[in-house]
C-alpha cells in the first residue's frame, strides 16, 4: 500500500525521479535523544537520527508531529531539556541561531519571512551579511574594503539570481510577487549563505503543480551542483519519495521510521499514521 496524502487540496507535481539509489557515509549532523516540551506538551520525545553530507533528506508526518520543531532544535531556535545535536563532529548541547548561521547552517521557513518591501535583490543580499567583514563605516560610505565586498557579494547574488531563474523580478519588491516566486526567493536568500546544510520547512506549500515542478528541479540542483547537503520538510509524499535520498518519519513527537523511500513506503506504521489507524 503506497503512503496517501488525504487532504483535497494537494496537487501531485512530477519530478525527476532515481536519487534514492545514492549512497552517503559521512554524518554531517546527528540528533541524539532529543526531546522538547512546552508546559506539559510534549513536541518532541526521544528522536535521533543522523543527515549525511550530500544527501537530500526529508522528515515526514501528520500535521502536528514535531517536524517543524526538529528544525528548530537543529538551527537553535529550540532548546531541547534533553538530548544533544552533533554538528561536524562537535556536539552542541544548545545550538543558537547565530552559531548554527555561522557554522553553515541554512533556513528557509513554512510562512514566508522575507522583507516585503525591499527588492528581490536586496533581500538575497541580506544573506551575505554574516561574510561580510568590513566596518560599519566602510560600509556606511561605501570606500575600501566596504567597497570590494559590496561589489564581490553583488556579484555573488547575481549568480544566485541567474540560478533561480527570476532576472526579471530582481529590482521587484517582493510584497508585489505571486506566492510562488516568494519561495524562490527565499530559497535564495538561504542560499546566499552558501551553507553547508539546508534546512527547507515545507518548500512548495502553498503552490501549483507547475511551481512545485521547478523548484523541485531547484532542490535537485542545489543539491547536485553545488554539493549542498538538504533537510526538508514536504506534505506532498510524490514529491518526497521522488525526492528523497532517506526519510524519516515522525508522529505525535516520536520516530516511528526510518530508511530509504520505499523501505518508509511500506512500513505499516507509516500507513497507519498517515491513514489515522485508531488503535484499540
Amino acid at each position: 500500500m503506497a503512503i496517501v496524502d488525504t487532504r483535497d487540496d494537494v496537487q501531485t507535481a512530477k519530478v525527476p525521479a532515481g536519487v534514492a539509489a545514492r549512497v552517503f557515509d559521512e554524518v554531517l549532523l546527528e540528533v541524539s535523544d532529543v526531546s522538547l516540551s512546552f508546559g506539559g506538551v510534549h513536541a518532541l520525545s526521544n528522536v535521533s537520527f543522523d543527515i549525511r553530507k550530500g544527501e537530500i533528506r526529508a522528515i515526514i508526518g501528520p500535521n502536528g508531529a514535531g517536524k517543524s520543531s526538529i528544525l528548530n532544535v537543529i538551527n537553535g531556535f529550540y532548546h531541547p531539556q534533553q538530548g544533544t545535536i552533533t554538528y561536524k563532529g562537535k556536539v552542541r548541547k544548545q545550538m543558537r541561531p547565530h552559531d548554527a548561521a555561522s557554522d553553515g547552517i541554512a533556513r528557509t521557513f513554512q510562512n514566508i519571512a522575507l522583507f516585503r518591501g525591499m527588492s528581490t535583490l536586496d533581500n538575497i543580499m541580506t544573506g551575505r551579511l554574516l561574510k561580510m567583514r568590513a566596518s560599519l563605516v566602510e560600509q556606511a560610505f561605501y570606500f575600501g574594503r566596504g567597497r570590494r565586498e559590496e561589489e564581490q557579494h553583488r556579484r555573488f547574488v547575481e549568480d544566485v539570481i541567474n540560478f533561480l531563474e527570476i532576472e526579471a523580478i530582481r529590482k521587484t519588491p517582493v510584497g508585489r510577487l505571486p506566492y510562488g516566486l516568494q519561495k524562490r526567493v527565499e530559497l535564495g536568500r538561504a542560499l546566499a549563505a552558501e551553507p553547508d546544510l539546508l534546512l527547507l520547512d515545507e518548500p512548495m506549500a502553498g503552490m501549483n503543480v507547475e511551481e512545485k515542478e521547478d523548484m523541485s528541479r531547484f532542490i535537485l540542483d542545489v543539491n547536485e551542483q553545488f554539493g549542498t547537503t538538504i533537510a526538508l520538510i514536504e506534505h506532498d509524499m510524490s514529491v518526497v519519495m521522488d525526492l528523497s535520498d532517506r526519510v524519516v518519519v515522525l508522529d505525535y513527537g516520536r520516530k516511528i521510521a526510518d530508511g530509504t523511500p520505499d523501505q518508509v513506503r511500506a512500513n505499516q506504521a507509516v500507513i497507519e499514521a498517515y491513514l489515522g489507524v485508531s488503535h484499540d
